[in-house]
């Protein structure tokens, strides 16, 4: 037995000569005396303990073989999934004026028209539906909510068909949550509607400044107003995006939401997200960060404190995967064009095919597996990131085949986040010696 390649070490803080062992690839937790790491590193550990790290996945028959195993992680993944996910970006309009918007160069007020909306359906239902797959829809837009009737004639018949064969079908709204009221909830849950994405960007005063109306008016009040009203209904998901500038002020939103009523059980996640130039918004996947930033590696951790500390939830540590390497996942623009990123739209090139014409080869444009490199195989934070971000890439100027390495970026906060878990995920389950450490709630649906 051997120590996994994916595990950081870190000195105990609480415990003096003891050490904590994190597993990378599967959030687990160990604390050992110093002896015990000792025997570990030279390969003679009692039977009773070298059972439980096994479990934990901190050990390993062979490193060699784990390495081959991470190598071909993301395809087992792809050939194991039943359920196809799709951004369907109903219209590149909004009722908001947001500056940072990744979308004021290429919108221009564009709706997807009734006939892309019903090639939509039949090629759902029959590449999908009809072979068994489950589908999940995220309404898109600019702002979703703005096409309320084409978000009906796409449900209504997917949801007829995935009942007729004995599948499942369902759809979330990424929506600003100005518009996103209980009646509208009640007329979309019949319909399929599962869960929300609301932005709240910081305390009133500088949500109203990023995020306001097209006219120039607050939003602040209203969406939390929606979010009051709904939050019993469906679950949501709440995103927020900070500057370098007001990202310390974030955490007197939560205590505003809190005194409104809108307390931790009543969010999934709160996701806070940076504003570097158009590249970062919360719409996004939390990694979707430019990591390098100095300012980044405090900002981050500080943020997840402050919100752990509150009783909220956010997305965990997991393996994670650029969602250009799922091949489970796709985004439908308004005119029917394919992507593989929400952020990719409007990029010359970036298109991967249409509704017409199908889906094209994109490996090699999209550097799929990027990351089966030996500095990556060997890297102990290679289940975190594979590669990282695609968009975050191009935004750099480099090629999409170059990664985006976030080794900077762990060895500065990972440690930190692994002992906000153990402070506040899991208080009751502190790891003893070579016991696993609660990895905290059940993620919460990702859309």
């Amino acid at each position: 037995m051997k120590l996994s390649r994916y595990l950081k070490v870190y000195t105990s803080q609480d415990r003096p000569g003891h050490f904590l062992i994190y597993s990378t690839l599967r959030n687990s937790v160990a604390l050992v005396s110093a002896e015990t790491l000792a025997a570990l590193q030279s390969g003679s550990l009692p039977s009773k303990e070298r059972e439980a790290l096994l479990r934990l996945g901190m050990l390993v028959e062979n490193p060699d073989q784990e390495r081959e195993q991470l190598r071909g992680l993301i395809k087992q993944a792809n050939s194991h999934t039943r359920n196809f996910k799709v951004s369907a970006v109903l219209n590149l309009d909004c009722n908001l004026n947001c500056a940072y918007c990744f979308e004021e160069d290429f919108r221009r007020g564009q709706y997807m028209s009734e006939a892309t909306a019903d090639l939509l359906v039949e090629t759902l239902v029959r590449e999908r539906i009809s072979l068994g797959w489950d589908v999940t829809v995220s309404f898109y837009g600019g702002e979703p909510l703005l096409s309320q009737e084409l978000m009906r004639r796409i449900s209504q018949p997917l949801l007829a068909a995935a009942k007729s064969h004995e599948v499942k079908y369902g759809f979330n709204l990424i929506t600003n949550g100005t518009l996103l009221t209980r009646d509208t909830v009640m007329n979309l849950l019949p319909l399929g509607l599962q869960g929300a994405k609301f932005t709240l960007d910081g305390p009133r005063e500088i949500h109203d400044g990023q995020r306001p109306y097209a006219s120039g008016a607050g939003s602040f009040d209203t969406i939390v107003g929606n979010l009051t009203e709904i939050c019993d209904l469906v679950p949501i998901q709440l995103g927020a995006n900070f500057r370098q500038e007001n990202y310390r002020e974030f955490p007197r939103l939560l205590d505003q939401l809190s005194s409104c009523g809108i307390t931790p059980d009543k969010l999934a996640t709160v996701m806070f997200t940076p504003v570097v130039s158009t590249a970062g918004c919360s719409d996004h996947n939390p990694a979707c960060t430019f990591s390098e930033e100095p300012w980044l590696i405090e900002a981050i951790p500080y943020l997840r404190e402050e919100t752990l500390a509150r009783g909220y939830r956010t997305p965990q540590l997991k393996p994670s995967a650029c969602v250009v390497e799922l091949e489970d996942n796709l985004v439908v623009d308004c005119e029917g064009k394919f992507y593989k990123c929400p952020a990719f739209m409007g990029w010359e090139g970036m298109s991967v095919g249409s509704l017409t014409e199908g889906l094209r080869e994109y490996r090699d444009s999209h550097g799929i597996g990027n990351w089966q490199v030996e500095a990556c195989l060997d890297c102990c934070y290679l289940p975190l990131c594979f590669g990282g971000c695609r968009f975050i890439t191009k935004l750099r100027g480099k090629e999409l085949t170059e990664v985006d390495c976030r080794r900077k970026f762990y060895d500065a906060t990972l440690e930190r986040s692994v002992l906000q878990n153990l402070a506040y995920l899991a208080p009751q389950k502190k790891p003893a010696p070579t016991q696993a450490a609660a990895a905290g709630p059940s993620e919460a649906p990702a859309y």
